[in-house]
C-alpha cells in the first residue's frame, strides 16, 4: 500500500499517476490494484469503479506484456480500460494484491515499481 508518488509526494486526486506493472507478475490467480480514500481509508464514493486487475476485460498490456494502471481525475486518451478514476477533491491511496502469490514475492526478487506522477497533454501521458 502507498499514499506517496515515487518522489515521496502525496498522492492527490487532481493529478495523474502511472504504476507500471511488470510482466508475468508472480501469481496463481490475479493481481488487483484498488483505490482508496486516504482520509477515511474507504473506496472513493461516487466513482464509476474504484480497482484494476489483471482480469479487467480489456485491460491494454504494453509490449513486453507489463501493464500501466492510471489513477487519476480523468483517463488518459485510449487508456480508459486502464484507469481508475479518483475524483479531483481528495488526496487516496493505493493498495496493490497479489492473490495466489508466487515465491518471487516471498523472497523478494520480484518487485512493483513505485507509482509515478505524470503529466496530461490533450488526453495523452506525458513523464514529467
Amino acid at each position: 500500500m502507498t499514499s506517496n508518488d515515487k518522489d515521496g509526494q502525496p498522492l492527490d486526486g487532481s493529478s495523474t499517476y502511472r504504476l507500471t506493472v511488470p510482466a508475468n507478475a508472480p501469481v496463481k490467480l490475479y493481481w488487483s490494484a484498488t483505490v482508496y480514500d486516504r482520509t477515511s481509508h474507504a473506496l472513493i464514493r461516487d466513482q464509476k469503479w474504484s480497482s484494476r486487475a489483471s482480469t479487467t476485460p480489456g485491460l491494454q498490456k504494453n509490449t513486453g506484456g507489463s501493464a500501466d494502471i492510471y489513477v487519476g481525475p480523468k483517463a488518459p486518451e485510449g487508456k480508459e480500460s486502464n484507469w481508475v478514476p479518483t475524483g479531483a477533491a481528495a488526496r487516496f491511496e493505493v493498495l496493490f494484491r497479489l492473490y495466489g502469490p508466487g515465491k518471487p514475492v516471498f523472497d523478494k526478487t520480484w518487485r512493483l515499481p513505485d507509482i509515478e506522477k505524470v503529466e496530461l497533454t490533450e488526453g495523452r501521458t506525458v513523464r514529467p
